[in-house]
């Protein structure tokens, strides 16, 4: 394999799949990043065997062929190096040297053909979206997923595909987040699965706010390709989360006896406040509603107290409710408008988070000191 490849294609490259390689790995090939060169393109591949990430860039490609190197030398390597352009040549040996301006180095790599084979998905079970969608999405449900590895099938997002309405889910049992989105969905592309929490953190960090995304899914995998405005094309796939999901319309509430309506950002900056007073011991602020007011306040006895007020247009009877804090301030940070609604029965059921707009959030109640 011989190439020539821009610094910034490269680094471009890297930095897509770097990410999924494990740091403690007892196979050295999954240390390593996977280098195909072939038809005015250099491929990068990365996997745990889990999650798999395939980015593609432009490079002027002499001769073609692959080999696999570490990918935390290579990156270190070529983000330090001070020339534009970046020779890269590899031997029969799968020894890589790259030499750029007047620096040379020379890896010691693996075969690629030790590297684990990754299927390509060419399921009829596809949906194509926008980067846009798909990214804010994530973003309303992903705070909520279960990071407790005994639920195992809650550690993940729950993704519906049906009657044209694409659902997210995520929930960790004391709190949920759902989102839902009109998309086009054909009859045979309905479906339900449950994409684990690492392939949903690298689908985050590579989704752009422009371009279009290809999801594909079978029983035991999916795949998203991402088609940036960048010549840039992305593949992820991952395994599913095998099992069923709990049916999350039960926790939702019913009707709500009161919906109070207030400022997202002053909110969330008032439990900012509020929860550093607060400790593991005492981990709850109280949410008292009384006429036209709002009082939060946090009171832990190795801590210390705190209190605060605010106007809110509120008509009903007094109410007061305990949340935990970070349950409260996880989904307001995630939010972008500027008008949130909070809907409550009583202290003791949950208490529901709405927008105007295609998203709910549910959390229970903490005990009332």
């Amino acid at each position: 394999m011989k190439i020539t490849i821009a610094k910034d294609q490269i680094i471009a490259g890297l930095q897509a799949v770097q990410n999924v390689v494990s740091t403690r790995t007892t196979l050295p090939i999954l240390s390593n990043v996977l280098l195909r060169a072939g038809a005015g393109k250099l491929e990068f591949t990365a996997t745990d065997l889990d999650v798999t990430v395939s980015c593609e860039v432009e490079a002027k490609v002499e001769r073609e062929g692959s080999t696999t190197v570490p990918v935390k030398k290579i990156f270190g390597i070529v983000r330090e190096l001070n020339g534009g352009e970046i020779e890269i040549e590899t031997d029969e040996k799968n020894q890589t040297s790259v030499r750029s301006a007047g620096s040379f180095f020379k890896i010691h790599g693996l075969g690629a053909d030790e590297f684990p084979p990754i299927k390509k998905l060419t399921e009829e079970k596809k949906v194509i979206l926008t980067q846009e969608k798909v990214r804010g999405m994530i973003k309303k449900t992903s705070f909520a997923v279960s990071t407790d590895e005994s639920r195992y099938v809650l550690n993940g997002i729950y993704i519906s595909l049906k009657e044209n309405k694409m659902t997210l889910v995520a929930t960790d049992g004391r709190r949920l987040a759902l989102v839902d989105e009109e998309v086009e969905i054909s009859e045979k592309s309905s479906g339900e699965f449950i994409v684990p929490a690492k392939a949903v953190g690298e689908l985050n960090r590579l989704l752009q706010d422009k371009g279009e995304i290809e999801l594909r899914f079978c029983e035991n995998q999916a795949s998203f390709t991402l088609k940036g405005e960048k010549l840039n094309t992305i593949l992820l796939t991952t395994k599913l989360i095998e099992g069923n999901y709990p049916n999350y319309r039960q926790v939702i509430p019913g009707e709500p006896k009161e919906r109070i309506s207030l400022g997202r950002e002053e909110l969330m900056q008032a439990l900012r406040r509020a929860e550093i007073m607060t400790s593991e011991k005492a981990n709850s602020v109280k949410l008292n509603f009384g006429r036209n007011t709002l009082t939060i306040t946090a009171n832990s006895p190795e801590v210390g107290e705190a209190r605060e007020t605010l106007a809110v247009n509120y008509k009903g009877k007094e109410l007061a409710i305990a949340f935990n804090p970070r349950y409260l301030i996880d989904p307001l940070n995630a939010l972008t408008e500027d008008e949130v609604f909070i809907e409550l029965i009583d202290e003791l059921s949950p208490g529901v988070l709405k927008i105007n707009g295609p998203f709910l959030y549910v959390v229970m109640p903490m005990r009332l000191n």
